[in-house]
């Protein structure tokens, strides 16, 4: 019966010691790194592709144009 019972006991114990302490560090760590949001060079780049998209919708509202007003059936032959 003793030995059944330190079977069970020596893993728990040594999840408790070793593992469940790492494990509640890294969680956190990761809970408070997701928390902070973005960062300056995050920021900068998400900027930086927001403009180029703005941009890439002006020239395609300008072919567009262009398009309606040299082949006006062209949106139908797709």
């Amino acid at each position: 019966m003793e030995d059944t019972i330190g079977i069970i006991v020596a893993p728990i114990v040594i999840f408790l010691i070793f593992v469940a302490p790492i494990w509640l560090i890294l969680h956190y760590r990761s809970k408070k790194q997701m928390n902070q949001g973005l960062t300056q060079d995050e920021y900068a780049t998400l900027q930086d592709l927001a403009d180029r998209a703005e941009k890439m919708a002006d020239r395609i509202h300008t072919l567009e144009s262009i398009l309606d007003a040299e082949a006006p059936q062209w949106r139908n032959k797709v």
